[in-house]
């Protein structure tokens, strides 16, 4: 659901890979090359964390990368900073957007992802892969959403703004599961993925 990148690529999703090597000290110029001293920088991150040191920045790198545990989490718990999610949606052409263009997780003008789990990362990099079309979250882990255990702020949903792409990839994917209590149009997905109909966006929750 991330993408691999290994020596001979370039591109966004290689400085996203140079920028989370640099929180450990790499000191790599992020210019979207995987050369020789990326490769190197790779390999010796992998060795660290008891990955296969084979150069491959792939889903358990990636996992590494950004929760600094080579282990799974089981549950997909593992949460993320801002910068860290924003990286691994910057890399997947995932937009996100504002009304106070800020990403203070405090003020509910903002759209913040401290605190988002990586599940729910995956499961937003997943969602473009599938559907092919172009998303723009409009709400993260910042104040002023519904509280609850799988809620905004513990890092479980994710609101994608309206198009016609994304409905119509919903709707015609997953099958209708019910009505909310506010009487938003339930779908859900194999996985247990909910995604409500409001009247602004997708109210999206990934529970894998």
């Amino acid at each position: 659901m991330i993408v691999t990148v290994r020596k001979g690529n370039s591109g966004s999703a290689v400085k996203a890979a140079q920028v989370q090597l640099n929180r450990y000290g790499a000191g790599l110029a992020v210019d979207g090359a995987f050369g020789d001293g990326t490769d190197a920088k790779v390999r010796g991150f992998q060795s660290s964390h008891g990955l296969d040191a084979d150069g491959v920045v792939g889903p358990d790198t990636w996992r590494a990368l950004v929760t600094g545990s080579s282990g799974g989490t089981g549950g997909g718990g593992g949460l993320l900073t801002h910068t860290q999610a924003s990286s691994i949606f910057r890399s997947a052409s995932i937009t996100w957007s504002s009304s106070g263009n800020c990403s203070n997780r405090y003020s509910s003008s903002c759209t913040s992802f401290d605190g988002l789990r990586q599940a729910s990362a995956d499961g937003a990099v997943g969602l473009r892969r599938s559907s092919g079309c172009a998303l723009n979250i409009t709400g993260g882990t910042e104040t002023g959403h519904a509280s609850g255990t799988y809620s905004h702020w513990n890092g479980y949903k994710l609101d994608f703004g309206l198009s016609s792409c994304l409905s119509n990839y919903i709707t015609g994917t997953f099958p209708r599961t019910g009505t909310r209590g506010d009487g938003a149009a339930l779908y859900t997905a194999p996985s247990g993925n909910v995604y409500a109909r409001e009247s602004s966006h997708w109210d999206v929750t990934f529970l894998n």
